[in-house]
């Protein structure tokens, strides 16, 4: 990031849009009239040593934020928002606001570490979502086995993944090419279930709409549909399936693959295993029993391998977290946000990591000799 020295007033509005505030709301905190705000935005004037403590106060961001060169954030038609049409403009300007910080964060973390190259293919041209995950698990060597970690592959293929803290129903995760970078953002306050199929959804966008915008109902479509096989690879799913499905048999299947109930009994149906009839009779039970909002038995959340090692290499290195959000003229706080959920390891303190025996993508600490 360069320095520059004199106030910037774009990084006020988008800090303002970032923290889910109106201009009226900042002036009123602030104590300075609505047209006040309108002129730092604008640039018609900059606001005085003590205004700015107290904007910087209000945003939860350091003074010198506002100093820093034009924020990039995320276009709206590049990020692959699930329910945008049901989005406030709150939610999605938070959701875009901690992809921008996320860019910034990765920047700096593959400045020091060289991470796995990404390895998606590019099937954008195969119209159909079942083809097109058959493809990708050939592609990748998976077989048609069942896939014991979402964000691991995800990682190891060279896709940033990052949390969305939000506690939204309406944001549950969203995706982006960024020069050459694909990144994948997730609800992570969700079920485990939840949060793996978002994971292939989203991997689904990457793959099937990266050059196009991957929003509106159809896309939402076929990243589902590839989400469903290539979780549920349909000749795994045959070879498993009940005679007579009942929620009791269900409930140990979808622990092979991961997947909730629903998705579970959903793709039996698509699969033709289950009748129309049959299907509607449980999801009915599904819904009364409040499987759809609290999924029974469920697994454990899955987490960022990346993370923890970069936390644990920057942590041997004395770098705190602190360190790097003053690099980054941000709030330590933000970077929680990105890392919230995915990772057990933190900056500040002992890992407490239950998982050793897995393997881990290569990632190594850049000296600055190299």
């Amino acid at each position: 990031m360069t320095a520059v020295d004199t106030f910037n007033p774009t990084r006020l509005t988008w800090a303002r849009r970032r923290r889910g505030l109106t201009k009226t709301r900042l002036a009123a905190c602030v104590g300075v009239e609505l047209r006040s705000v309108s002129a730092y935005e604008t640039g018609e004037f900059s606001p005085e040593p003590e205004r700015l403590a107290a904007i910087a106060r209000t945003l939860s961001f350091p003074q010198a934020f506002f100093f820093g060169d034009d924020i990039e954030e995320p276009a709206i038609d590049t990020a692959s928002f699930r329910s945008l049409s049901k989005m406030t403009a709150r939610q999605r300007d938070t959701a875009l606001g901690s992809g921008a910080i996320a860019m910034l964060l990765n920047e700096w973390i593959e400045a020091r570490f060289d991470l796995p190259p990404p390895e998606l293919p590019d099937l954008g041209r195969d119209s159909n979502p079942e083809t097109a995950a058959a493809a990708l698990r050939r592609a990748w060597g998976l077989g048609e086995l069942p896939i014991k970690n979402m964000i691991h592959l995800l990682e190891a293929k060279g896709v940033r993944v990052y949390s969305l803290a939000i506690d939204a129903a309406e944001v549950d995760a969203f995706s982006l090419w960024r020069r050459d970078r694909p990144f994948v953002f997730l609800n992570t306050l969700k079920s485990a279930e939840h949060g793996r199929f978002d994971a292939a959804h989203e991997l689904g966008h990457l793959i099937l709409h990266r050059h196009a915008a991957p929003n509106g109902q159809e896309a939402e479509q076929d990243a589902n549909a590839f989400a469903s096989a290539l979780l549920m690879p349909p000749a795994s799913v045959r070879a498993h399936a009940p005679r007579f499905a009942t929620i009791d048999n269900l409930m140990r299947l979808k622990k092979i693959w991961g997947v909730s109930l629903a998705a579970m009994t959903y793709r039996l149906h698509k699969l033709d295993l289950l009748s129309e009839w049959h299907y509607r009779k449980l999801y009915i039970e599904i819904s009364s029993r409040g499987f759809r909002k609290n999924e029974p038995d469920g697994g454990l959340r899955e987490i960022s391998q990346v993370l923890q090692k970069v936390f644990a290499a920057l942590r041997k290195e004395s770098i705190s977290k602190e360190e790097i959000a003053d690099s980054l003229r941000i709030n330590p706080r933000d970077i929680d946000e990105l890392v919230f959920g995915l990772a057990l390891t933190s900056l500040n303190g002992v890992p407490h990591s239950n998982d050793r025996s897995r393997p881990r993508p290569a990632l190594r600490l850049v000296s600055s000799e190299e």
